[in-house]
């Protein structure tokens, strides 16, 4: 192979991959930057909402008054503290699409929109009529997230914690596969009945300071796959081979041209 032909055609090709790839290692690599110097996101409080079924359990010091308050404990299922991909959702109290449920004895009273504490206090004064200082605790049974697009386990998951961060629940679906863009990640929230959509980086520490860092239940989280497999899932397989075949011919005969 001559001297020359090396230099033009195949020194630039493996120049060109290397480039390539040193500009692809910033675009996989999280959290890049200092994360000393990020102000982590706070404000984690989120609000119940329609379609969200909760677990209310009454307690006080007279067992037999708290009974009519409370669903039969066979009734309610427990979590054993994983993650769950699919699960069906357990019975509770299912907030309705005008944000009321219907509780025992009181009827129905609106929840949606609240947050955790500020239910447990309206309730604790619907309950004043019949109870003295019970304790109430609310759980969200079916708080969950979708993640979907370039990942290894895309699917709806069950957090049993209801508390969750978006690493965390990239993590849960086996992270990002290497052609996932990690620098546009896609949030879906539904905000008061509208679906708003929040971009993040997952190159940058801001992350951490994003108001999504920490997610909401029916969060949908999508990762968009790079434009080389995107293009590569329009390419006909059967032809591959063929177009592999018409390049080598190409190279083969610019060789004995240059000989």
């Amino acid at each position: 192979m001559p001297y020359s032909f090396c230099k033009r055609i195949i020194c630039p090709l493996i120049v060109c991959v290397f480039i390539i790839s040193c500009t692809n290692k910033k675009n996989i690599i999280y959290f890049q930057g200092s994360i000393g110097n990020t102000e982590s996101n706070q404000s984690y409080n989120p609000a119940l909402k329609s379609d969200d079924i909760l677990s209310i359990t009454v307690m006080g010091i007279d067992a037999d008054a708290v009974k009519p308050f409370n669903m039969p404990t066979s009734n309610v299922s427990a979590s054993n503290g994983s993650y769950l991909q699919g699960a069906p959702s357990p019975p509770g109290y299912l907030i309705d699409p005008e944000g009321n449920v219907d509780f025992p004895v009181i009827g129905k009273i609106k929840l949606s929109g609240l947050t955790r504490s500020a239910a447990i206090d309206l309730l604790k004064e619907q309950l004043k009529p019949y109870l003295n200082n019970p304790t109430i605790l609310i759980r969200i049974l079916n708080y969950k997230i979708t993640v979907l697009g370039d990942v290894r386990n895309p699917g709806t998951f069950t957090i049993p914690n209801e508390r969750i961060t978006l690493p965390e629940a990239l993590g849960i679906s086996g992270d990002l596969q290497i052609t996932g863009v990690r620098k546009n990640v896609m949030v879906i929230r539904d905000v008061a009945g509208k679906k708003t959509e929040t971009r993040v980086n997952l190159n940058s520490t801001d992350l951490f300071s994003s108001p999504v860092y920490y997610l909401q239940q029916n969060d949908l989280i999508y990762v968009e796959p790079n434009r080389s497999k995107i293009n590569s899932s329009v390419v006909n397989t059967n032809n591959v081979g063929i177009v592999v075949s018409i390049i080598s011919l190409f190279v083969t005969m610019a060789i004995l041209i240059k000989r």
